[in-house]
């Protein structure tokens, strides 16, 4: 790669990233979980996720289907689902009963940043051709290929669908009311 490629891919990448952690932190501020937004996807500064994420830039889609293109598999992805408890592929363990690594039920509170998450990725890679259905749609496309626990499938389908329904406005509402039933409780992590 040409040095003036690399520093494109390196601006570019940089801006996605800053781009997309506002949106969520705007997005989990209004869901009212703003904690969940700061720390939102902080590992994707680590050399593990960062230079691939440079080398493999596009700016249309996220780098690590690119690296996955190229070496078969992402290595800047298994390091960033290790780390961030908003994405279901952290919530796998192994089952005393099989023996098999099988899905987990996630907490509400990143079932709720994993929301936020999807909105913002899907406002960053749309751009101008965003709409509230964009992110059903995207969940939808891969649904059954997926290795989620069901009750997180069906809670994450469920704001989705609120949100392409209902929009934006009236889902976060509706977060925010579970987050408090949630605190009330003493549930939330």
């Amino acid at each position: 790669m040409q040095t003036k490629d690399l520093l494109s891919n390196l601006i570019g990448h940089t801006k996605t990233i800053l781009r997309h952690r506002h949106k969520v932190m705007l997005h989990c501020f209004k869901a009212g979980i703003p904690v969940r937004g700061l720390l939102h996807d902080l590992s994707k500064f680590s050399p593990t996720e960062f230079i691939p994420g440079v080398l493999c830039f596009q700016g249309t889609r996220s780098p690590n289907e690119q690296e996955r293109e190229q070496y078969g598999y992402s290595k800047a992805w298994m390091h960033h689902k290790g780390r961030n408890k908003h994405h279901f592929e952290y919530w796998t363990d192994y089952s005393p009963e099989t023996g098999t690594l099988d899905p987990v039920k996630m907490p509400d509170i990143y079932i709720f940043e994993m929301f936020c998450d999807r909105v913002a990725a899907s406002k960053t890679y749309n751009g101008e051709n965003y709409n509230d259905s964009c992110p059903l749609t995207y969940f939808l496309r891969a649904k059954n290929k997926r290795v989620i626990e069901e009750t997180t499938k069906r809670k994450l389908e469920f704001l989705l669908r609120m949100l392409n329904d209902k929009g934006e406005d009236y889902t976060f509402r509706y977060i925010r009311k579970q987050v408090r039933k949630c605190r009330k409780k003493h549930r939330c992590s």
